[in-house]
């Protein structure tokens, strides 16, 4: 095997615990003496020991000599965690393979630089494109400050999201579905306005054959009009944050504070503005945030233009009709020059539905520099 095959098997091993180490990033991690493989390790969770250490705990003694490949720069500083550095230099491990650099400013270099100074042999870029795509959430985070913002929407060939009369069940087949309960699992936070609550009643939870990890529920209700009956209130599944404005009246906001699970988030402002709302949600922990809203809320997000990434289910019907609505609501662009510029990265069949996703053009910029 070559270097290139170890990396990426490191990054094969990566994508397997995607959806489980937020705020973290997914990392893999391959020692490799005498071309045999004599340790693996990946992240698995926030706080636990990272990539490098799993595969040293497998490798022990065999570690001295070896070649380490890793596609993340390992980290230099004590976290909830020890540097991964320091064990790698007393381990004996002689050269390291990197293939992206760690953008957080508490590491970005200085994992690469303390290796070197302790004399081992440092190679890095091997597999970056590959190393920093499985990363975007991670990197777009530690850029901006903000969650990397995935909108979902699943159509009719037409572009519809439900009939005139608001009928939506199912537009999409059983594959397509179950496919968004995965990307939820992969998400820290699902966001809907409070108008797909009232009409829908969605439970916002993971329902795999496998299980899954909920994500936390958004709901932007600017006058506090959640249901009290709502499953995302009565249910236990995952906290529930509404966020509002300064303008409903304390005794709106009492009626939730029954529910453990509930958390009223109100803004300093009349109205929901998407900037303010996802450095919010920044500040708070949130790193991913998938959106699906209904025609208005998908419009706000397309028109702030701090969407990341657009999954779109589109089934083989046709709904028509001049008041049925669109996925992407809201006043839009007024010229194509102004229009949100995207770039198509997979086609693929999924039942009897199509899966397009697509990412904001700028974001392939973004990782480049970072």
């Amino acid at each position: 095997m070559k270097d290139e095959d170890y990396m990426a098997l490191a990054i094969e091993m990566a994508k397997s615990t995607k959806g489980q180490t937020s705020p973290n990033p997914l990392v893999g991690a391959v020692i490799v003496k005498d071309q045999a493989i004599v340790g693996l390790g990946a992240h698995l969770k926030a706080g636990e020991p990272h990539a490098e250490v799993h595969a040293l705990r497998m490798a022990r003694e065999k570690a001295k000599g070896s070649t380490l490949y890793v596609t993340l720069e390992p980290c230099n500083h004590h976290g909830k965690t020890p540097p991964c550095t320091e064990q790698i230099i007393q381990s004996g491990i002689r050269r390291v393979v990197i293939a992206s650099l760690d953008p957080n400013p508490l590491v970005k270099g200085s994992g690469i630089k303390r290796l070197k100074e302790a004399g081992l042999t440092v190679e890095f870029g091997l597999l970056r494109e590959e190393a920093e795509a499985l990363n975007d959430v991670f990197f777009h985070y530690i850029r901006t400050g903000r969650p990397f913002v995935t909108l979902k929407t699943a159509v009719s060939l037409d572009g519809k999201i439900a009939t005139a009369s608001g009928e939506s069940r199912w537009i999409t087949g059983e594959d397509a579905r179950r496919d968004v309960h995965r990307l939820r699992h992969e998400h820290d936070a699902i966001l809907v306005g409070v108008g797909t609550v009232i009409q829908d009643n969605p439970r916002l939870s993971v329902r795999l054959p496998e299980g899954g990890k909920n994500p936390i529920r958004i709901i932007l209700d600017s006058h506090l009009r959640t249901p009290m009956d709502a499953h995302v209130i009565q249910d236990m599944a995952q906290e529930t944050w509404i966020i509002t404005t300064k303008t409903p009246a304390k005794e709106l906001s009492e009626r939730y504070l029954q529910k453990p699970n509930v958390k009223i988030i109100p803004l300093e402002t009349e109205t929901i503005a998407i900037p303010d709302l996802l450095s919010l949600l920044g500040k708070l922990g949130i790193t991913s945030l998938l959106v699906e809203g209904g025609s208005k809320v998908n419009g706000s997000f397309i028109q702030s233009k701090m969407v990341n990434q657009v999954v779109m289910y589109t089934a083989p019907i046709l709904i028509g009709g001049t008041h049925a609505p669109p996925a992407i609501g809201g006043e839009g662009f007024r010229t194509l020059q102004e229009a949100m510029s995207l770039r198509i990265t997979s086609v693929t069949p999924i039942g009897k539905d199509l899966k397009i996703v697509a990412v904001k053009a700028e974001e392939e910029l973004c990782l480049q520099e970072s």
